[in-house]
């Protein structure tokens, strides 16, 4: 059916057309279950014209009842936000339209929406001109371009985006982020929110103004998100809502970090003093896996039974860009802990049961964010800290065990393709795959049992605290 007669929010009252919105169920007994007004006309391309304009007056009625403490200026404010969502479908249905016949129908059907909100002149000026309330010409001009494909809002396509990314919540959550920053910048510098005006040139600026607009968050947070807005943009230049990724290459300058500035492994006495002290027995537990191992902390944290393979191999869930699950030998001093921690227990049962995560469903923190606030409560009550003027973190935490490990085993002689197998780092050429057995698994057994704990106490054994 033509756009041009469509009956939509239209019925005949005798001979002539008038509006028709139906009223939510729960607003029967106050407006009844239609609002309807008489356009005055009997042809339905007229009554197409007018139509627009009284179904945003019904419909801010409906939404003052439903809410009575709305003003009668946020009613109509929702009433734009109904004409910009109409404005995308006829964006949409243009982009999709290929027969000039059909083109033509839905500008056509976008000129009368458009006429429809500017609404009548109110008045004339010197010239003789017609001139037209300023809000309403605006709404109308937004609708027209918008409804055309002339302006694009910023944030148009993200929900898809989002949608289609498969990466995790806290990443999903740095997108959104980043959207809103843009979007803000657009507001306070008067740039208009829409994709046609973010140039390479308004990219700079963005980037360049970047620190005074943001000024509690770092430069290196900043980059994070202007590199999920390039993420953004290539998935938009792919679909050809944008020529080109204006983002590609943008980065803010962080400050040069000295050696002495860089968070680094913990020192052999630094491991000493976490592991002979006080700890609580899941603590204990948990540092010696992560010193043994080299794995993150989230990804000990949650350890399933069935994770801790029988043939000698813990299975890592992915962290950061790895593809899949991880295959790590466990280490012999490790085994007593694993047995221990599986002994009685089902095969998809925590063996970190002490840490079960956060209990909101919608909670962007990973299960270990509990944990790993506690071991540094621990980690500063046994006086193992290095805090350095004007950094933020100090330069040890819970992934100086990773970084300590990785140390361990290059000094041990281990190949570095070996190590970056083992602790999940990037690695050209062969890939450890998840085979039982093998020459890469026999490599990566001997590359975690070349790194030992160093002696605890008064000539204790390399595992296990004295008494």
């Amino acid at each position: 059916m033509a756009l041009s007669s469509d009956r939509m929010f239209l019925e005949l009252h005798g001979n002539q057309w008038r509006v028709v919105v139906n009223v939510p169920k729960k607003l029967h007994t106050k407006l009844g279950t239609k609002l309807k007004k008489p356009l005055g006309t009997d042809s339905l391309k007229e009554a197409n014209r007018l139509k627009w304009d009284v179904i945003a007056e019904l419909k801010a009625t409906i939404a003052r009842a439903e809410n009575p403490s709305l003003s009668l200026e946020a009613a109509r404010s929702m009433s734009r936000e109904q004409a910009m969502q109409q404005a995308i479908r006829f964006a949409e249905q243009r982009k999709g339209a290929f027969d000039p016949v059909r083109r033509d129908e839905i500008d056509e059907e976008i000129d009368w929406k458009t006429e429809s909100l500017a609404g009548r002149p109110t008045a004339t000026d010197e010239e003789g001109n017609e001139v037209f309330d300023p809000d309403r010409l605006r709404l109308a001009t937004d609708f027209s371009q918008l409804a055309r494909g002339d302006k694009t809002p910023i944030d148009l396509h993200h929900k898809k985006f989002l949608a289609m990314s498969h990466v995790k919540a806290r990443t999903l959550a740095d997108d959104r982020r980043a959207i809103k920053l843009l979007k803000d910048w657009c507001n306070k510098v008067g740039v208009p929110p829409y994709l046609q005006a973010i140039t390479k040139k308004e990219a700079v600026r963005f980037c360049d103004e970047l620190p005074n607009f943001t000024a509690n968050l770092t430069p290196v947070t900043l980059n994070k998100y202007v590199s999920r807005l390039s993420v953004y943009w290539t998935w938009l230049e792919n679909r050809h809502e944008v020529e080109s990724n204006i983002w590609q290459g943008r980065r803010l300058r962080e400050p040069q970090q000295t050696t002495d500035q860089k968070e680094r492994p913990f020192t052999d006495d630094e491991v000493k003093v976490l592991l002979n002290g006080p700890a609580e027995p899941e603590m204990d537990d948990l540092m010696r896996i992560a010193a043994l191992s080299g794995a993150r902390l989230d990804a000990i944290v949650c350890l399933k039974v069935k994770d801790c393979r029988n043939d000698g191999v813990f299975v890592f869930k992915p962290q950061k860009k790895e593809p899949g699950p991880r295959l790590c030998p466990i280490h012999p001093d490790l085994i007593e802990i694993i047995e221990r921690r599986k002994k009685g227990k089902a095969p998809d049962d925590d063996i970190f049961p002490e840490w079960p995560g956060v209990k909101k469903s919608d909670s962007l923190r990973e299960r270990s964010f509990k944990t790993s606030n506690e071991f540094t409560a621990y980690r500063r009550s046994v006086g193992v800290e290095d805090r350095r003027e004007g950094k933020r973190r100090g330069l040890v935490n819970f992934h100086s065990f990773r970084r300590w490990f990785i140390t361990k085993a290059e000094q041990a002689g281990q190949p570095e393709s070996t190590i970056a197998v083992v602790v999940g780092h990037k690695r050209q050429g062969m890939t450890f795959g998840v085979y039982s057995g093998g020459p890469l698994l026999e490599q990566a057994r001997e590359c975690v049992q070349s790194v030992k704990l160093p002696t605890l106490r008064d000539g204790a054994a390399v595992y296990g605290k004295s008494d």
